[in-house]
């Protein structure tokens, strides 16, 4: 089984993200980067498949400026076998990366496409289930548990009221959640390792797709401050703020 995983370079979520001077973006010049949570989760999910003997091999793919290829090293010291870097300079929405992934597909026809749920920079959760409309594959989102038999994945996936248990047929598109597992760190051999990992390079204007974007960022502006809750002596007095004050019922 050959399994295909995205990463995504974003900033590192133990940063306090700031917005530029001019609100048209956030800042990220001197800003710690790193492999988007979700998809750490992806990368290790298809090395215990790997580890099992189900996978044969793991491709990770990234889409960006030159800098993203750090992230698939991480990925490759991880234990990813090999890499794929899509050279593209502009931003693109979940709609261009979901084009993007099925031309990906198309060309190295993975069995399995393991991605993390969404990316903590714009939380989107979107892209997942774009490819697998364009593939026209099986998805399972906001997987917390997964289990391959023969051409079939049982899959655990968390909503609002609990656990729902699905079937999906092979080949499929699999989203991952927070409980699913815990990554690994990457040793220092396996870090050397991967330097000697191959990358393959593709340009975005070799895929002739159309990365037109389809959303206009306005104003990008810092969330307002939460103001400070009241202690309230009885239920009736929370009812009259709630109603008067707040104005919410």
């Amino acid at each position: 089984m050959k399994i295909l995983v995205p990463v995504k370079r974003v900033v590192d979520y133990n940063v306090k993200v700031r917005v530029k001077k001019d609100e048209t973006d956030v800042e990220l010049d001197n800003v710690k980067m790193s492999m988007n949570p979700f998809d750490e989760i992806a990368v290790e999910e298809a090395l215990r498949l790997k580890e099992k003997g189900i996978a044969s091999e793991i491709i990770a793919v990234s889409i960006g400026l030159p800098e993203v290829q750090e992230t698939i090293r991480n990925a490759l010291a991880m234990g990813a076998d090999s890499g794929i870097f899509i050279n593209c300079t502009s931003r693109l929405e979940p709609l261009s990366v979901a084009k993007i992934l099925t031309s990906i597909c198309n060309k190295i026809k993975p069995d399995l496409v393991i991605m993390g749920k969404q990316a903590i920079d714009d939380d989107m959760n979107a892209t997942g289930q774009m490819l697998s409309a364009m593939l026209n594959w099986g998805q399972a989102t906001f997987a917390s548990k997964l289990e391959i038999q023969d051409k079939k994945i049982k899959v655990g996936r968390e909503i609002d009221g609990g656990i729902e248990n699905i079937e999906v047929i092979l080949p499929a598109i699999v989203t991952t959640d927070l409980r699913l597992n815990e990554p690994r760190y990457a040793s220092l051999p396996n870090i050397m390792k991967a330097k000697r990992k191959p990358i393959d390079e593709i340009k975005i204007e070799d895929l002739n797709i159309d990365t037109e974007p389809r959303l206009e960022i306005l104003k990008v502006e810092e969330p307002k401050s939460r103001e400070a809750g009241i202690m309230v002596k009885s239920v009736d007095e929370m009812i009259e703020k709630l109603k008067n004050e707040a104005k919410v019922i």
